[in-house]
C-alpha cells in the first residue's frame, strides 16, 4: 500500500510559524503606529501650528505655544522625540533581542505601560467625577474636559495597553523569561513610584 504525502504538508508547519509570528508582532506594531501618531501634533504644534489644540489642549498651553515660549517649545520637541522614541521601543519589541538589549527594551515597555495608563486613568476620571457634577470646573473649560475624558484620556490607557501586550508577548518567547520580567517589573514599580510622586507634589 501507497502512502501519499500531500506537497502542501512540508509547507504548512512553516506557514503556521509564520503566522503565529506575525500574530506576536502586533503589539509592538501597534505601539510603534501609536507612537508615531502621537508625535505628530508635538512636531506640529512646536513649529508654530496650532491645529487641533485649540479646542482639545488647555487654553494656557495654547498660549505658551502662541507667545513662542522658548522653554514650552522645548518640551514639546523634546515629548516629540520622546514619543519616536516610544515607537522605536515597540518595534524593538516585535522580535527577539540581544539579552542588555532586550531587558532595557522590556524595562523601558513596563514603565512606558504604568505612566501612560495612570495619567490616561486621571484624565478619565477627572472627566468623569466633572460629567456627574461631583467636581466642578470654569465653564469655558467644560468643552476642554471632555475632550481629555473622550479622547485624551482612553488614548494615554490604549498605548499603555499596548505597551504593556508588546513587553508580555516578548518576555514569553524569550528563553530566560523570568529574568527579563523582572526588568519589566522594575521599570513599572519605578513608573509607579514617579507617578504618585508626581500626584503627590503636584509636579507634572
Amino acid at each position: 500500500m501507497t502512502i501519499k504525502h500531500s506537497s502542501d504538508d512540508p509547507v504548512r508547519p512553516a506557514a503556521s510559524r509564520a503566522l503565529h509570528l506575525r500574530a506576536g508582532r502586533w503589539p509592538g506594531l501597534a505601539v510603534a503606529a501609536w507612537g508615531f501618531l502621537f508625535a505628530v501634533p508635538s512636531f506640529l504644534w512646536a513649529s508654530g501650528g496650532t491645529f487641533g489644540a485649540r479646542s482639545t489642549v488647555a487654553p494656557s498651553l495654547i498660549k505658551l505655544a502662541d507667545d513662542r515660549v522658548p522653554w514650552f517649545l522645548a518640551v514639546l520637541w523634546v515629548t516629540g522625540f520622546l514619543k519616536l522614541f516610544g515607537a522605536l521601543i515597540g518595534i524593538g519589541l516585535t522580535r527577539r533581542r540581544g539579552t542588555w538589549t532586550g531587558r532595557l527594551l522590556v524595562f523601558c515597555g513596563g514603565g512606558a505601560a504604568v505612566l501612560l495608563v495612570w495619567h490616561g486613568c486621571l484624565f478619565v476620571v477627572h472627566g468623569v467625577l466633572v460629567e456627574a457634577g461631583a467636581r466642578a470646573v470654569a465653564p469655558d473649560l467644560a468643552g476642554l474636559t471632555r475632550w481629555y475624558l473622550y479622547l485624551w484620556g482612553p488614548w494615554f490607557i490604549a498605548g499603555g495597553l499596548a505597551f504593556a501586550a508588546a513587553a508580555t508577548r516578548y518576555v514569553r518567547r524569550h528563553d530566560g523569561g523570568r529574568e527579563v520580567r523582572l526588568y519589566g517589573l522594575v521599570g513599572a514599580v519605578g513608573a509607579l513610584f514617579l507617578s504618585l510622586a508626581s500626584m503627590l507634589t503636584g509636579i507634572g
